[in-house]
């Protein structure tokens, strides 16, 4: 195949390629307008207007219109998939320099026991799940099941940091020692689950699954890890000062980008998901100084919500298929599963520690929620070919159905005046309508936009 094959459209292409690209930014803008008004997250809406598109709805009594419309996924261009890899890639990039930097001293023990309890009992579940539950129906063309108990294990564990710190500000209660401490335990073990991401993507790339390939895939991963958090920020630092640094005269967001697409190209080439690289990228780019930088993290972050983001979660709702690859029985036991998981493990954690119960249950919830955390984790392992398209759907309604009732039970505790911790007491009078809205791990939490 040619460079000039791979590139070259001819007039009829290139409309269904605007036509496709245009229906699901405007599907995802409106669903996600609208749901956000009926107190819904604006993520959900966003992924059901894609899913109107796909063959759930329009695929299934459109067939024809259908397949005219999006068969710029097949071929060899696959032009709108190309988008919808370059929105994963700018929004864990941009989470990845939003995170929580900062821990309050007082919080550390507390932080550190919620820590272990949300990560290792929940994830220890979902790895050992399948000796329990037969799930070879689900695994994907590459059948890793090392890989799936993996990808079992982080969708059981992982936590959405930006939908329970919009959950946080809508009900004012971001600036409690509550709020803090359950942010900050959450940066903490999604950054663990993501190299475990990473090594579970890792091990579908090797060539065999010997002691020393898995061993090899946890050095390198482990290694770029390293590399991302304590070496490269004081190198990018050095060529930031660079006098012949013609790039970041010319554009700061332009040398924002190339940051992360070298970061995202070098651990390919590492055999390390591109999308952890992004993530590490953003860590890097989050460290430099905010007064030269935060204008260009702003725009680029502005074009990622306006364009790239909303394409990539109406694509995740155009590859859901609900009529054909939606199980409700294991749909419900497996919320049922990774619910009382997390749930257990963080009050197991907790009661250790010596905590009372509600302040317990409550953090329970809050590190149940998975939003758009989960649903990325969803979307990787399967366009990875680690999970199948049933298992897909129900990670993605896992992590949509855990956001709505950790939003619903936090409004439902301020609004009776329970204390969130047992040194912290809310009145109801200064409850903040919840509008059940995200925020975007790319955007300040105290900006009202959002996405996951």
């Amino acid at each position: 195949m040619s460079v000039a094959e791979t590139i070259t459209l001819n007039n009829m292409e290139l409309s269904r390629v605007f036509i496709a690209l245009g229906l699901l930014l405007l599907a995802a803008h409106f669903f996600g307008y609208l749901f956000q008004k009926i107190r819904l997250p604006r993520v959900i809406g966003e992924i059901f207007g894609g899913a109107l598109l796909g063959p759930s709805v329009l695929g299934y009594f459109f067939p024809q219109a259908h397949q005219w419309i999006f068969s710029a996924f097949e071929g060899e261009g696959k032009l709108i998939s190309i988008v919808y890899w370059f929105g994963l890639v700018l929004l864990m990039f941009i989470s990845g320099f939003e995170l929580q930097k900062s821990f309050d001293q007082k919080d550390r023990k507390l932080i550190v026991v919620t820590l272990l309890g949300s990560t290792i009992i929940p994830f220890l579940a979902g790895w050992l799940s399948p000796s329990f539950y037969d799930f070879t129906p689900y695994l994907g063309p590459t059948s890793s099941m090392l890989s799936l108990k993996i990808i079992i294990g982080i969708t059981v564990a992982i936590t959405s940091i930006p939908v329970i710190s919009r959950i946080f500000i809508d009900l004012g209660v971001i600036n409690t020692s509550f709020a803090k401490i359950v942010l900050a335990t959450a940066t903490l073990h999604d950054i663990v689950l993501w190299v475990a991401l990473a090594i579970a993507t890792g091990l579908v790339s090797a060539s065999s699954l010997s002691a020393s390939e898995i061993i090899s895939t946890v050095l390198i991963t482990f290694g770029f890890f390293g590399l991302a958090l304590f070496v490269l920020p004081k190198l990018t630092g050095m060529i930031n000062g660079f006098r012949f640094n013609l790039l970041i005269k010319s554009s700061t967001s332009g040398y924002i980008i190339f940051i992360c697409f070298l970061f995202s190209a070098l651990a390919s080439v590492l055999d390390v998901n591109i999308v952890f690289g992004a993530f590490l990228a953003g860590i890097v780019v989050g460290a430099m100084p905010h007064e030269r930088f935060g204008p260009a993290k702003e725009h680029i972050k502005d074009i990622s919500l306006a364009f790239f983001v909303p394409i990539y979660f109406a694509v995740i709702g155009l590859k859901l298929d609900l009529i054909y690859h939606f199980n409700l029985l294991f749909f419900l036991g497996f919320v049922l599963f990774a619910t009382a998981a997390q749930t257990v493990g963080t009050l197991i954690a907790l009661k250790l520690a010596k905590v009372d119960w509600l302040s317990s249950f409550n953090m329970a919830v809050a590190m149940n929620a998975r939003g758009g955390p989960g649903i990325v984790l969803a979307t990787i392992a399967f366009d990875l070919g680690i999970i199948n398209q049933t298992l897909f759907v129900t990670f993605i309604l896992l992590a949509l159905v855990t956001s709505l009732v950790a939003g619903s039970w936090f409004k439902y505790v301020i609004s009776k005046g329970w204390p969130l911790l047992k040194s912290e007491s809310l009145e109801p009078a200064g409850l903040i309508a919840w509008e059940g809205r995200e925020i975007s791990p790319l955007t300040n939490p105290n900006l009202p936009d959002n996405r996951n």
